[in-house]
């Protein structure tokens, strides 16, 4: 991380860090901007803070940027919390301004003592390993260069440098959670430990180590056993009830498709029981086929009434598929692709218009080879092995809004066979669309 060659965007609110921040970039003559958030909490004193960052700003001869959020009424739209709504606007913000004007990196003020109070919070609230190394010093273009330093040093710092700084009297108040564990909780644990921070920047470097070694062994394991397509995700139920800790492997995979570790849980537990259980989370949906979990983004389910076909003039097209239909001559050249995408219908028999559509639970038709028995679509699925997922792909022709002729791709209707006394024949293949 060179900070020599190009600008960094510094994100400065005022407070005795990011002034620290600031003055050691200033002193070492590396590229910068100032960046400040008004976020408009504190009445007259959001106003100076911002008065004084930009003097500070031009003291320094840095390129100076500030905005005004509403962030009272960004919260109540969005339905989170105050600090919430003031994370998301000033990141939003600060990569819109490094983008615009050339800043290679974003650089925040967070320090020793924030990463040791959020990995505090994550236990609080429940966390596996990576919540527990705290903060990154680099993610993506946002850098943290004050990590390396206490809180007692960069009060040393600006004080021995006789540097000025605002305070925010929000920060002595218990309403926030952060600041409980600032105030309550730390220096508990600092009377076991003096040296808490130290000892916490070094147990965290190893943590982070641990975690990257943990992800790089568990992407080789689901590139063995995962396996991903455009019709979603498949897991190795044999390879993953065989493995070690299969639940946090199921976890770690499903966390991605809006999964908690609770329905990981959850979802491992029932593996004993049989297939076709359904899992949901907001965006995708788990099935458990026989030796597979599937996952896939839920969607709603297409029109039943389908499209009328009054010629057979036209491709018609359906999800990601077309049917081509072609009149053949039953002749001596005449002959019959033994190929699933591909039916041969007696074109006599048809009655227009033809109707594609979905098929539907109680759909009825007599499967070509079976000699008018009736048999219900839905059990020849199930016969098929096919998945849930896979059977709300099925389509079926219907002949004059009546009787189905094929359910394509997998059976067409033995009444509609080609036979001695046809003439002309209908063949109907499948094409994928481009």
């Amino acid at each position: 991380m060179n900070l020599n060659e190009k600008p960094t965007l510094l994100t400065v609110s005022g407070g005795v860090d990011s002034i620290v921040m600031a003055h050691l970039f200033y002193k070492l003559g590396l590229p910068a901007g100032i960046a400040h958030c008004n976020f408009g909490l504190r009445g007259k004193d959001s106003e100076q803070d911002e008065s004084f960052v930009k003097t500070l700003a031009c003291d320094y001869k840095y390129p100076f940027f500030t905005e005004k959020f509403e962030t009272k009424l960004f919260s109540d739209n969005q339905s989170v919390s105050t600090q919430m709504a003031a994370r998301e606007l000033r990141y939003s913000w600060f990569e819109t301004i490094r983008v615009a004007n050339g800043f290679h990196w974003t650089a925040t003020a967070h320090h020793a003592n924030d990463s040791l109070e959020t990995v505090l919070l994550n236990l609080a609230r429940g966390t596996g390993l990576s919540g527990m190394h705290g903060i990154l010093v680099r993610n993506n273009h946002v850098i943290r260069p004050m990590l390396f330093a206490t809180k007692e040093e960069i009060l040393w710092y600006a004080k021995d440098n006789n540097l000025t700084w605002r305070e925010d009297s929000s920060n002595d108040s218990d309403r926030y959670k952060r600041n409980v564990i600032r105030h309550h909780v730390i220096p508990v644990l600092k009377q076991l430990n003096p040296s808490l921070e130290l000892t916490f920047r070094a147990s965290s470097e190893r943590l982070r180590a641990s975690n990257v070694l943990l992800n790089e062994f568990l992407e080789d394991w689901q590139t063995e056993n995962v396996k991903v397509d455009q019709k979603g995700v498949r897991i190795d139920l044999k390879a993953l009830m065989s493995a070690s800790e299969p639940t946090f492997r199921l976890w770690r995979i499903l966390k991605s498709y809006g999964f908690a570790y609770k329905q990981a849980e959850i979802v491992f537990k029932s593996l004993a029981g049989i297939s076709g259980k359904l899992f949901m989370s907001e965006t995708h949906t788990l099935l458990r086929n026989r030796d597979k979990l599937i996952v896939r983004t839920r969607g709603v389910r297409e029109s039943e009434r389908g499209t009328e076909i009054f010629d057979l003039g036209a491709d018609i097209f359906y999800g990601k598929s077309g049917l081509h239909f072609e009149i053949l001559e039953r002749n001596e050249e005449f002959e019959i692709k033994k190929d699933r995408n591909f039916a041969y219908i007696d074109a006599d028999l048809l009655k227009f218009p033809l109707t594609l559509r979905k098929w539907v639970p109680g759909d009825i038709f007599f499967p070509f080879g079976m000699k008018r028995k009736r048999k219900k679509i839905s059990d020849l699925l199930v016969d098929l092995k096919v998945d849930i997922f896979e059977k709300e792909e099925v389509f079926v022709l219907v002949n004059g809004n009546e009787d189905i002729i094929w359910v394509i791709g997998i059976r067409s209707d033995e009444r509609f066979r080609v036979v001695e006394s046809t003439r002309r024949v209908l063949e109907i293949s499948i094409f994928k669309e481009t």
